[in-house]
């Protein structure tokens, strides 16, 4: 599997739009050689280098329908019909994509990683469930997996 995004390469720096220092909408990913069997996707991102901490999960959604192209900008809410139909779980303490917004005293540059699973089945979990819950329904279902990391620094 290969995941992308027009807006932005891998390890390039994200558009301040997905950020919160923007309009802090979700970008649009794009799918390729999702596996055969795919019945649907769930995607995480996760800021890889907060202070003190390992990662910090900024988003957490699934059973999105097996497609090559995730629209830009998917509502908030814990369950949403559309433009695809998915689930939101807590992710950074909300039903919705929060993208980079570092507190105003960290200047370094963060990394961003976007991770797209397929998965062989629709998941039965809670929304109020976060990203280790996500993780361990998952667990047995992963027939691929793919990651996008950009990166993004404020001004």
């Amino acid at each position: 599997m290969r995941l992308f995004c027009a807006s932005f390469a891998h390890d390039g720096s994200m558009p301040v739009r997905y950020t919160g220092f923007g309009e802090d909408i979700s970008p649009e990913l794009n799918i390729e050689d999702i596996p055969e069997g795919t019945v649907s996707l769930a995607i995480t991102l996760d800021d890889l280098d907060v202070p003190l901490l390992r990662t910090l999960n900024h988003w957490a959604i699934w059973n999105i329908p097996a497609a090559s192209v995730i629209p830009e900008a998917l509502p908030h809410g814990d369950v949403i019909e559309t433009p695809v139909h998915a689930c939101q779980g807590n992710a950074w303490g909300k039903h919705r994509y929060r993208g980079p917004k570092q507190p105003p005293f960290i200047k370094k540059e963060h990394r961003y990683c976007f991770t797209v699973y397929a998965l062989d089945c629709v998941l039965g979990i809670s929304t109020d469930s976060g990203k280790a819950a996500l993780l361990k329904a998952m667990a047995r279902h992963i027939l691929g997996e793919a990651r996008l990391i950009g990166k993004y620094k404020p001004e």
